[in-house]
């Protein structure tokens, strides 16, 4: 399905811009020409939805909609539903980090605002425009804006702690919220509307470039979401709503408690009989917005670790069937051919490998997990497959110049005696053996390429706060090492879309 190609992974708020968070805005435009310029086709980019407890884009409050935050208000100026003063900021927000709740009390009040202004205006394109989107999502659409609409009622309580008759969405119940909460319906529809509008535009110029982005769909979703909340019946819960299980994974090296997830459970017997509709219709959306999709947590397709409600931790879990092969022919049977990348990484057993070989999906391979051990590691270029995508390291590890550093000294000879370097600039040999592998598809972090310490990492797995904050402050310092990357890139023949039929050029 691939051809040789490689890319950058960025997410959206890790963009500079003026107003606190990466966005829509002119930067993303101007890293896309970053890009085209280094010779990248391939732009991957976290989860789009807006972002839940601690701040995380992997526990969204919907699989469907988009993160407010990202909206640039200067691309509302520019259609004329702000000022100028709306953009303009008195005391000036970091650059290097995300100030989430201040961004959002700034973004909330001008999107208010931008929506009167919306309400008050004749302008038929918009509106017409406005109405096509809802019509084309109110499948998802009408569910997540009662949601976050009755979310704002209640003080942003869960909606676990919801009256009775909403919480269990009685229709009388949701008919009274729908009147009652209409205003902040519309407004919360029109939030959408505008992410969706704007993340089209950028998209569309991605692909003119010969840019495709990777998006990335979690396997599992919040609790506390649209999706579970307006789905119950899709997963595995109590008459109440709460989970009688819970995700996650097994002790092992790294853990002796193992990961406690949290997050429900399928009830994958019920979604097999009615065709997986609910996955369905979240990977269409996914694709509607992405070109290709990375799926997080691959191996509980083909068995997942279920923790009993109640447990502290992830010690007293079983192994439970996933859906298999069946899932996704019966997705794909649905909603066409999948451009997937699968996430495989950890302790893999063979049931897993089986399935992803006989699905015929690329799986990942990093290269911060390759050294320490003998010639056999399966992360090691020498033993990768071209049916697979590489990367220097992924969102959850340090970045590569961190990871070296904390090295000890025996893996730190190992690392300097295979990439045949001495050291100084392990971020770029890295970067080296990924493009030169045999992988169909390579990716390094924009923290990789700039050789940024730990200072810069993204997430911490299993640390609750002060994740996902980190901004690059300027395009500058990637625009002084698109030479460098774009060398690399036509040396090792990656100078090509992921897809045959890309259109653009870069």
């Amino acid at each position: 399905m691939y051809q040789r190609s490689s890319g950058l992974l960025c997410h959206i708020t890790s963009l500079p811009g003026p107003h606190g968070i990466g966005g829509l805005g002119d930067e993303a435009f101007r890293f896309i020409d970053v890009l085209r310029s280094a010779e990248q086709h391939l732009w991957q980019v976290l989860p789009l939805g807006p972002a839940g407890g601690g701040d995380s884009p992997y526990d969204s409050r919907s699989s469907y909609a988009g993160n407010p935050m990202m909206i640039s208000m200067t691309r509302l100026r520019d259609a004329g539903l702000l000022d100028d003063g709306d953009v303009s900021v008195n005391t000036p927000f970091r650059d290097d980090r995300v100030e989430f709740r201040r961004v959002e009390r700034w973004k909330g009040r001008r999107l208010r605002k931008a929506f009167e202004r919306f309400c008050a205006s004749d302008r038929k394109q918009l509106q017409d425009e406005y109405d096509a989107f809802h019509a084309a999502n109110a499948e998802w659409l009408d569910d997540f804006t009662l949601y976050q609409s009755l979310r704002e009622a209640h003080d942003g309580k869960a909606w676990l702690r919801w009256p009775a008759g909403l919480r269990n969405r009685e229709a009388t119940e949701i008919d009274s919220a729908r009147k009652h909460l209409a205003d902040e319906i519309a407004f919360q529809s029109f939030v959408q509307f505008v992410f969706d509008y704007q993340w089209r535009q950028l998209k569309q110029y991605a692909n003119e470039c010969g840019v495709s982005i990777m998006g990335d769909i979690p396997i599992y979703v919040a609790l506390d979401s649209a999706d579970v909340w307006a789905h119950q019946d899709q997963f595995l819960l109590d008459p109440d709503g709460r989970p009688t299980v819970q995700a996650g994974v097994p002790p092992d090296l790294f853990s002796s408690d193992g990961q406690l997830w949290g997050n429900p459970v399928y009830d994958w017997d019920l979604m097999s009989r009615d065709g997986y509709t609910w996955w369905a219709s979240r990977i269409q959306r996914v694709l509607e917005l992405t070109d290709i999709v990375r799926i997080d947590h691959f191996r509980g397709f083909a068995a997942g670790w279920q923790v009993p409600a109640g447990e502290k931790t992830a010690r007293n879990g079983t192994w439970e069937p996933g859906p298999g092969r069946a899932f996704f022919e019966t997705v794909q049977d649905r909603i066409g051919e999948m451009p997937i990348i699968v996430e495989d990484l950890g302790v893999i057993t063979p049931d897993v490998d089986r399935l992803r070989e006989e699905l015929g999906y690329p799986g990942m391979n990093v290269l911060q997990f390759a050294f320490g051990d003998d010639a056999s590691n399966p992360y090691l270029p020498h033993n990768a497959t071209p049916n697979s995508m590489v990367y220097t390291g992924t969102h959850d590890n340090d970045t590569t110049a961190g990871w070296y550093r904390s090295l000890p000294e025996p893996e730190k000879r190992h690392v300097r005696k295979y990439l045949r370097t001495r050291g100084e600039s392990v971020h770029r040999d890295m970067i080296r053996a990924a493009w030169g592998g045999v992988s169909v598809l390579a990716c390094a972090p924009v923290q990789d390429l700039l050789g940024l310490g730990n200072d810069a990492r993204m997430n911490v797995p299993g640390k609750a706060r002060g994740n996902w904050g980190w901004r690059l402050q300027t395009l500058e310092p990637l625009r002084r090492r698109r030479e460098f990357l774009g060398d690399l890139t036509t040396l090792f023949g990656r100078d090509q879309a992921p897809f045959p039929d890309q259109t653009g050029s870069a």
